[in-house]
């Protein structure tokens, strides 16, 4: 998940003068409140036009709502301060949550230089409050007699983050660091958003171009995909692919072609190392830029400092996790590389050593050969509305929630669709926006976001979140629905459990609000979701084929279940490679001069397969370099952890238990970022997590073999 707004942009300002802003203009509809129903965002109004001139004229009026701040003549205090900051920016956040969420998932090219322009501005907007002398001063008093103020858990936290966000933004330091600080956030601004660009632009400009002859072991689904696309170029007979998530993992999957599928991934692994959309030299400037701030701040490295504030705390924390997996399922993965291979030779009547673009194609054969299983045949059992019905049902016998489509809200595209959602007894919660389909103007991956959050506004009246869950799935052709891989309906799960995550938020403080929380914590709804998939007893509520209505059958339902630990030890070792790349680019003492030597070093103690030469990982880590994961993407693994340990408590108590799930809604869902998030964690589970349940869940120990392996994360 990418959460597409700027952290704490809601604080931001530039401590200037400002001139008179109009209260309207025009028929921006950003400048004033919309009055659609639910204020849900008025679509068909927004023009690209309309963008620049919204950012523009809410940081002016943020500069005046901070200036009232620091010209209050009455002594600091909680509500004149702290809170009084909280409720700042209305106006810019109303175009920025708009504006961010669509340039993921709606952009074009005018969209895109919009964002290069406004990024520097926003970065100083935001550089520019944080070293406002005057309002530090007041931040700094109030918080220096916090013990005073009677403040609950949610108003100190508040206190805590503001204080910490400030001074971990430069607050602190003076004249040339001060100005250093200014240069380089403004840079990494730039950067970043240049790197996220590249790689939107890059990937459309892959076309390739096959013939039937080519297409040799793919599935009926794909072949239709690559033939409608190559229809809508005006070439029909011709097989269109393009380097789109869905479209190049089944071909890997499928393709008994070894000289495509190397060609495939040989260009879907050199992304953006050349040419004109190259990141290869960004990246070490971006990680440098960052290494540069931390040092400012006293560190050594730019892990050292994001790291203070999570979970983990510590790099030692977080390289003790990687490795402390590492170990247990490098044992695991080796056997199953082994007996792939053993599969593959016997398979193609001689030796085969697999490298990395056979890994998919030989895996999936042996687990069909193993399980007789195909995900194609499941495919039919998962159509995408019937999908649709059962992920949001789950939340329903989970939560009580209703969901209702209404078409009378506003969409930003055509393939998207809003629904209302209510607590059982019909209370509004809020919107869920669900847009499934790749398209050019839709980066890669899937998501979630806001549009609008959940807070208590001045008048004391609660404000109804607006959520979106975007994501690439298989489209429909002409003669089928979407219909699902096991894998997507897993991603399905895994981005509305974000959603929900904001839905059922119930906090004070829109910047404590839902996903507000540790870059470690944030997985856990997502991630917890996932394991319904293997369940019987939730497969049986909606998995039915889409043209029988016959359910799905038990054998298939087994196979699910019993192929859930196929790979494990390629999946986890896979993943801790993103992890620990992350934790080598940003554990840096100097800038790396050779990023795909420094790529493969850092890399080797995680590694699966032999170098590739001319492919890369991180030249298209947008994650890590252009999202909030810098030096974080170890939390997917770290929030395994929780998830595995959390789900344990339904396997104990039943998939469905009302006591359970209150506790997980009350302690984990509506609390947001009020709290510290393993004092929150182990109010529902009555203990720390440990590594247990995930070696059990993932085939690697049995509970007997299990010791309990705690999570180090000791409380401030």
């Amino acid at each position: 998940m990418r959460k597409a707004t700027l952290a704490f942009l809601t604080f931001s300002a530039i401590m200037t003068q400002a001139q008179p802003v109009p209260a309207t203009s025009g028929d921006n509809p950003f400048f004033g409140e919309y009055t659609t129903l639910y204020g849900t965002i008025p679509f068909s109004k927004v023009q690209n036009s309309h963008y620049e001139s919204a950012i523009d004229r809410g940081m002016e009026l943020q500069n005046r709502e901070i200036d009232a701040i620091v010209n209050n003549p009455e002594a600091p205090t909680f509500e004149n301060t702290i809170v009084a900051l909280e409720r700042t920016g209305d106006d810019l956040n109303r175009v920025l949550s708009t504006f961010y969420p669509l340039l993921s998932a709606d952009s074009d090219d005018e969209l895109m230089e919009i964002s290069l322009r406004v990024s520097p501005k926003l970065s100083r907007h935001s550089t520019g409050m944080s070293l406002n002398e005057g309002l530090w001063k007041r931040i700094k008093t109030v918080y220096d007699n916090r013990e005073s103020m009677n403040l609950n858990a949610e108003d100190m936290m508040l206190l805590q983050r503001t204080y910490d966000s400030f001074a971990r933004s430069g607050a602190d330091l003076q004249g040339e660091q001060r100005d250093k600080y200014r240069e380089l956030s403004a840079r990494l601004s730039d950067m970043t958003t240049r790197f996220g660009q590249n790689v939107l632009k890059e990937v459309n400009t892959y076309e390739i171009w096959l013939t039937a002859d080519d297409l040799a072991g793919l599935p009926e689904s794909s072949v239709e995909a690559v033939a409608l696309a190559a229809k809508d170029k005006g070439r029909e007979g011709e097989f269109l692919f393009t380097l789109a998530q869905p479209t190049y993992m089944a071909f890997m999957k499928y393709s008994s072609r070894p000289d495509l599928r190397e060609k495939f991934y040989r260009m879907y692994n050199s992304r953006n190392t050349k040419g004109e959309y190259s990141n290869v030299e960004l990246m070490s400037e971006i990680a440098d830029a960052r290494r540069q701030i931390a040092n400012l701040f006293g560190k050594s490295t730019y892990a050292e400092y994001a790291l203070e504030k999570t979970m983990a705390e510590t790099p030692a924390n977080v390289n003790s996790l990687l490795d402390q997996l590492a170990e247990a399922y490098r044992p695991a993965q080796l056997r199953e590389f082994a007996e792939i291979e053993d599969y593959a030779s016997r398979l193609e009547g001689r030796p085969v050593k697999l490298n990395a673009w056979d890994y998919s194609y030989y895996s999936n054969k042996l687990k069909e050969s193993k399980y007789n299983y195909d995900e194609e045949e499941l495919r039919p059992y998962f159509e995408l509305n019937n999908v649709i019905d059962g992920v949001f049902g789950l939340a329903t016998r989970l939560y009580g929630l209703q969901f209702k489509h209404n078409p009378a809200i506003e969409v930003y595209h055509p393939d998207v669709k809003a629904y209302e959602v209510s607590e059982a007894d019909g209370k509004f919660i809020g919107i869920i926006y669900t847009d499934f389909f790749p398209r050019a103007t839709k980066r890669p991956g899937a998501w979630m976001t806001n549009f609008r959050e959940e807070y208590i506004n001045a008048n004391g009246e609660k404000v109804a979140p607006h959520v979106t869950i975007v994501m690439n799935f298989t489209k429909p052709t002409d003669s089928k629905p979407s219909l699902l891989t096991p894998y997507e309906v897993e991603t399905f799960l895994h981005e509305f459990g974000h959603g929900l995550h904001g839905l059922l938020a119930a906090t004070k403080y829109m910047s404590l609000s839902g996903t507000n929380v540790y870059r470690d914590f944030v997985e856990l709804p997502s991630q917890f979701n996932e394991n319904y998939l293997t369940q019987k007893e939730f497969l049986d509520g909606f998995a039915k084929h889409y043209q029988t209505g016959e359910p799905i059958p038990q054998n298939l339902v087994d196979k699910i279940i019993n192929t859930s630990q196929y790979g494990a030890g390629y999946a986890c070792l896979r993943q801790l490679g993103f992890g620990v790349v992350d934790m080598a680019w940003h554990s840096t003492t100097s800038k790396v001069d050779d990023p795909v030597s420094f790529e493969r070093e850092s890399m080797k103690r995680v590694s699966l397969f032999p170098d590739v030469d001319g492919t890369m990982v991180c030249s298209t880590f947008s994650h890590i370099f252009s999202g909030g994961y810098a030096a974080g993407y170890y939390s997917y693994k770290w929030a395994e952890v929780l998830d595995a340990d959390a789900f344990s408590m339904f396997l104990k108590n039943g998939l469905f238990d009302k006591a359970t799930a209150d506790s997980f809604r009350k302690n984990v869902l509506e609390k947001g970022g009020t709290e510290h998030p393993m004092e929150l964690y182990k109010r529902f589970r009555g203990q720390e997590p440990t590594i247990d349940a995930l070696l059990e869940r993932d085939g690697i120990k049995t509970p007997e073999q299990t010791l309990p392996q705690p999570l180090h994360a000791p409380i401030d």
